[in-house]
């Protein structure tokens, strides 16, 4: 009988000495004593950087396994499986002109929504760093917010998109405010001060397709059955955002991997990528009636509502140009 042998190829040995060496080695986590109460999560017990280190350790620590790895990989990747949709075969079908605007605008703000990768990343450096990094994080998901209800409400159904854009802002402005002036142990009302108004704004955003799903046939949309599983995937990361879950019932056991804010950017990372699969399919199936019942300057309007600068450069006149 042959011998299986299971040593490492030789080309193993010879590179990863090699990436040991370019890497330099990073000081190794602590227990949550060991930092200060604003870098600590209730029964997390370990996996902790330690608070003052060089940025260039906190960027190199992507690659180190400590309680925020997964935090950080779950949006990079996402962000990654974004680009890669619309450089797959159907993105042939889209191209930059007035009635793909608000998908264009939707797929950026899941970019920016990707400042949580970077807040995570590096909020352990400082105090002022922490505050700074998470309050851009917050207005990264206020952008998201009113993408999603652009998009939706031009390749779904009709919605008040002041009311959207107002509650992104004031979603933002209260967990900004939640995180600056409440101290640990958090009382019950800063975490209600974050999650009502992001509730009360996501159930305005997804009531078009809340309508469709109720009044239209699924077997007539391949993007309906998409929707109603985005809903559930929200639905489940707004349960693991509120509750520390399931580290709530083995402290110290979550604490690398499993942990409930961990399950809240997973499960959210594939709401968004289901949710643009859904946007997307529904964007091919209205694109030809879009402009015709919506009109170039809604378009224009409503991207500027989000980005007053660069709306500049895409007023009617110009976007005449860009039509195929």
């Amino acid at each position: 009988m042959p011998r299986v042998s299971f040593a490492p190829p030789s080309l193993c040995l010879t590179f990863l000495p090699l990436v040991h060496r370019l890497l330099p080695s990073l000081p190794p986590t602590v227990r949550d004593v060991d930092v200060p109460p604003l870098f600590r999560e209730r029964f997390i017990l370990g996996g902790y950087r330690p608070v003052g280190l060089s940025w260039r350790s906190y960027v190199l620590s992507l690659f180190q396994i400590h309680n925020e790895t997964l935090n950080v990989w779950s949006h990079l990747l996402a962000a990654v499986c974004v680009l890669l949709r619309f450089m797959g075969p159907e993105g042939q079908g889209f191209s930059l002109d007035v009635s793909s605007l608000p998908l264009v605008l939707y797929c950026s703000s899941n970019y920016c929504a990707c400042c949580s990768a970077v807040a995570h990343l590096l909020q352990s450096h400082s105090e002022h760093a922490h505050y700074s990094l998470f309050f851009l994080d917050y207005v990264g998901v206020a952008v998201y917010q009113y993408g999603c209800a652009l998009a939706l409400c031009l390749y779904s159904s009709d919605i008040f998109l002041p009311a959207a854009a107002l509650l992104a802002w004031f979603s933002c402005a209260t967990c900004c405010y939640a995180k600056l002036h409440f101290r640990r142990p958090y009382p019950l009302h800063r975490k209600l001060c974050q999650v009502v108004p992001m509730g009360v704004a996501y159930l305005l955003d997804i009531s078009p397709v809340a309508h469709r799903l109720v009044t239209y046939s699924w077997t007539n949309s391949t993007a309906l059955p998409l929707h109603f599983l985005q809903v559930v995937l929200f639905l489940l990361s707004a349960f693991f955002f509120s509750c520390p879950v399931p580290e709530r019932f083995a402290p110290g056991r979550y604490d690398i991997v499993g942990h409930g804010h961990q399950l809240f950017h997973i499960l959210l990372s594939l709401c968004t990528l289901v949710q643009q699969e859904a946007l997307f399919r529904d964007f091919l199936w209205r694109r030809p009636a879009l402009v015709r019942e919506f009109g170039e300057d809604t378009f224009s309007l409503t991207v500027s509502c989000l980005c007053p600068a660069p709306a500049v450069s895409i007023r009617p006149a110009v976007l005449h140009q860009l039509q195929p």
